[in-house]
């Protein structure tokens, strides 16, 4: 199973994120954009869905930005993944229609290996997958973006 862009994007801007408890200021956008190579407006979508949801706090305005909007430790990958795609659907029998469909049992079997997958990130929370930070953070090139403190 392969996750969307969106989702990717999604688990990116969490971890990264979560990566830097301590940080007392707002990350942005650009921050995300300029570490990932990633288009900012997709971004930006992902980062307003995220909030919406309650993963990020949002705050609009010339000082804003975002961070994590709950500990890293209530925030469960299977949830996020759920949340982030539009489908988890493997196949789509219909597009274009196959004429199996009927008596297939193909698609029974890709849905019990969908389940399987989604079980095993539901095991998971964002704390987990970054439990070496500190690995992480190494490489992760210089940053030039602007960051905004919450003081």
């Amino acid at each position: 199973m392969q996750l969307t862009r969106y989702t990717d994007y999604g688990l990116r801007t969490l971890m990264y994120v979560a990566m830097y408890p301590e940080r007392s200021q707002l990350f942005r956008i650009a921050e995300i954009t300029e570490v990932f190579d990633l288009s900012a407006n997709h971004v930006s979508k992902v980062v307003h869905h995220l909030g919406k949801l309650g993963y990020l706090e949002t705050i609009r305005g010339k000082s804003g930005g975002f961070r994590l909007g709950m500990p890293a430790d209530q925030i469960n990958v299977g949830k996020v993944v759920r949340q982030l795609e539009n489908t988890l659907a493997p196949i789509d029998c219909n597009k274009p229609y196959c004429v199996l469909t009927p008596g297939c049992q193909l698609k029974g079997v890709l849905n019990e290996a969908v389940k399987a997958y989604m079980a095993v990130l539901d095991n998971y929370t964002l704390q987990d997958v970054i439990t070496n930070a500190e690995e992480l953070r190494t490489l992760i090139p210089g940053v030039t973006a602007t960051v905004v403190s919450l003081d």
